[in-house]
């Protein structure tokens, strides 16, 4: 099993494969639509409603990450279990997980000062990755 296979719960249809195979082949975020639209270029007959539905699915089952930028959700392949970060390119969508044990520190930290327990967070850090800064130069 793959990091991206859906739970055995689910039940396995070519359309969850053929989204979970195109979201595999991305390097960063996308959104349903930008999957749904190269799905289709490639000759596919899935719907749109199907690929947010897999999309979900995946994110669900921790098999894909998901995220909100500018209002709208995006997608990628999650090679890690469990709770992590990202630096996420703005430019072409290039994403790397990384560590950010002070943040986690914080959070805990923030958490406990207001009386809170079982607290969590989502830090996503967007920026310019250094390709797409020397393409702009």
């Amino acid at each position: 099993m793959n990091a991206i296979e859906p739970a055995a719960a689910k039940r396995r249809t070519w359309q969850r494969d053929a989204v979970r195979d195109a979201l595999l082949e991305r390097d960063g975020f996308v959104s349903a639509q930008m999957l749904h639209s190269a799905l289709r270029d490639a000759g596919s007959t899935i719907g749109l409603a199907t690929v947010y539905r897999a999309l979900a699915d995946l994110a669900a089952d921790g098999a894909a990450d998901h995220l909100q930028h500018d209002g709208e959700s995006l997608y990628r392949a999650c090679g890690s279990s469990g709770h992590h970060h990202h630096l996420i390119c703005r430019s072409c969508g290039r994403a790397v997980e990384i560590s950010a044990d002070a943040v986690e520190a914080w959070a805990r930290a923030v958490a406990a000062e207001h009386g809170f327990r079982d607290a969590e967070h989502v830090v996503d850090v967007f920026g310019t990755c250094a390709d797409c800064a020397r393409a702009a130069d």
